[in-house]
């Protein structure tokens, strides 16, 4: 199978900065104007191929989800590391045109498949179905029979909505983030204590039995071990931070992100969705109905708050 990109297409490695790759960069720019022109992911890609264009070092074969990873990366908007490739209107108009036709189409997109595959009821913990293939008409319930359903209609729109407000403002405050706790315990048992106080007296002894200490001194860490626990959480709430550090604010959904930083979306029967990262923290979106359309929701300013409440399921 072809090598991943560590670097984004489009994008090089020169004397330890990331610059620009001038033929990948026509290509980014042709990808945006042949899809804005109707084109669709998989001509595209077949486009790229005919050109002979490398998607990666190994491999010149390209796939519609090569194009669409292109389509969507927010990266050609320029950051910090990243120069900018593409305009602003162009990204958003091409963004906005993969949204719609993924649902006109009555498809699930791949990045809502992510979203399915960890989104689940906070009520009984089992995983949420998506019900319904068209947009206008999808809505999300708990299939479990021993518990009930939701109390207002969920949508697609609702869940990636929460998703981008809880990235954006772990973005925005970072303190959102801290998981606290050490990284590793050790809480000896009443067994351990006891197994050490014989092996004290073992060596104590005038005539030590080397043999059977050595054997008992193995017992014993093996003991211990097992009284030790890991707590990868600080770890984790690094590898967070480091991605979201200096990111700027999302417009879309970026699915690399979001799998990089989440582990499961909660979903209660009164529509708060928390979102857990994968340091176990959960951060809230509270959301308010509109008396005027019960099927719409809004965040609240400052609506996303930090509860370390453990994790479920």
């Amino acid at each position: 199978m072809p090598k991943n990109r560590t670097i984004p297409f489009g994008y090089c490695m020169k004397n330890g900065e990331i610059t620009t790759e001038p033929k990948e960069v026509y290509a980014v720019v042709a990808i945006f104007d042949e899809y804005l022109k109707g084109r669709s992911l998989s001509e595209i890609a077949k486009l790229m191929q005919s050109e002979k264009i490398r998607y990666n070092a190994i491999s010149d074969k390209w796939n519609k989800n090569m194009v669409k990873r292109i389509i969507e990366n927010e990266r050609y908007l320029g950051t910090e590391k990243y120069p900018q490739l593409i305009a602003e209107d162009i990204f958003r108009q091409a963004n906005e045109k993969r949204v719609k036709k993924a649902t006109t189409l009555n498809l699930i997109s791949d990045d809502l498949q992510e979203i399915r595959n960890v989104t689940y009821c906070a009520e009984c913990g089992h995983k949420l179905s998506r019900i319904g293939g068209n947009s206008k008409y999808e809505h999300w319930d708990c299939k479990n029979h021993d518990c009930y359903k939701l109390e207002y209609r969920i949508t697609d729109q609702m869940i990636i909505g929460a998703v981008l407000n809880v990235i954006n403002s772990a973005i925005a405050n970072p303190s959102l983030l801290e998981s606290g706790g050490e990284i590793s315990t050790y809480s000896p048992t009443a067994d351990v204590i006891r197994k050490q106080n014989e092996i004290n007296q073992m060596t104590d002894s005038p005539q030590v039995d080397f043999d059977r200490v050595k054997s008992e001194i193995f017992k014993l860490a093996e003991m211990k071990y097992d009284c030790c626990t890991y707590n990868d959480s600080p770890q984790k709430t690094e590898e967070i931070k480091a991605l979201l550090e200096n990111h700027k604010q999302l417009n879309t959904l970026d699915i690399g992100l979001f799998k990089a930083c989440v582990s499961r979306i909660w979903i209660s029967h009164f529509c708060v969705i928390e979102v857990e990262l994968i340091n176990g923290i959960r951060i809230k979106n509270i959301t308010e109905r509109n008396e005027k359309n019960v099927h719409s929701a809004e965040c609240n300013d400052n609506s996303c708050e930090s509860a370390n409440s453990g994790k479920q399921g």
